[in-house]
């Protein structure tokens, strides 16, 4: 059932505005019941709104009144001061929209890939990713895209260092095949890692960069009963294009 306020998206893009406006106007914070005697609007859809905009930060909650929220400091702050998760996490949000999978944004950690934001999906059989949670860059597809971009000396240091375990019967351990898969993803300019890190999960991941600088990786992680041809195509256009987008 598509919640009321959202029935219409236009009229639901006004009723977002005006009640950030009217809580905004009103410093001492606002009830929900006040908000929608002013505005005119139903309970029920005030609820969604009101929902919606505290868990994204633009509005906050005291007790039972509304306070403007650190997100709208976000929006004013200049683009130097945002955060690396703050610039990725309407990026991994398009994402998971666009294609209901588990998308994420994916940083080193030593030798380790850490989910720095993820959304999961909602389709019933999916992979679930928590923030900060880190798995060892040989078998992730996020993983293999940072390390394809190591410089060599610091490359001869992982596989001098790093303990690569195999987590499934198709996890790539020694440094021959790895480094062969290294060249095909910086030819290539993405990673598609098919259950090397978890049975029936399939992830792809492409670079990404900020002035120049690697910053980490988009991925997104599919059931491998879901990973056809058709699906691996879309989602390497859309990691490109977010990529373009950071």
């Amino acid at each position: 059932m598509i919640p009321p306020a959202a029935s219409n998206p236009v009229k639901s893009a006004m009723r977002t505005l005006d009640v950030i406006e009217y809580v905004v106007a009103h410093r001492q914070g606002a009830v929900a019941q006040e908000i929608a005697g002013a505005l005119a609007i139903p309970v029920s859809s005030l609820s969604y709104l009101l929902a919606t905009l505290t868990e994204r930060g633009y509005l906050a909650r005291q007790g039972r009144r509304y306070l403007p929220g650190p997100g709208l400091e976000r929006l004013r702050a200049p683009h130097t001061a945002l955060t690396l998760e703050d610039r990725v996490r309407p990026l991994v949000r398009a994402l998971r929209s666009e294609l209901n999978e588990t998308s994420s944004f994916m940083v080193r950690h030593d030798w380790d890939v850490e989910a720095l934001v993820t959304e999961a999906s909602d389709q019933a059989l999916r992979y679930a990713v928590d923030p900060g949670t880190r798995r060892p860059l040989h078998a992730l597809a996020a993983g293999k895209v940072m390390l394809a971009w190591l410089p060599e000396i610091e490359l001869e240091r992982y596989f001098a260092q790093a303990d690569r375990v195999m987590l499934t019967a198709h996890t790539r351990t020694g440094e021959p095949e790895l480094r062969a898969d290294l060249a095909a993803i910086r030819s290539g300019g993405i990673c598609i890692a098919r259950e090397e890190a978890t049975p029936g999960i399939c992830g792809v991941a492409v670079p990404a960069w900020i002035d120049g600088v690697f910053a980490g990786a988009f991925s997104v992680a599919v059931p491998s009963v879901r990973f056809d041809a058709e699906l691996e195509a879309k989602l390497g256009l859309l990691l490109r294009k977010s990529a373009a987008a950071l």
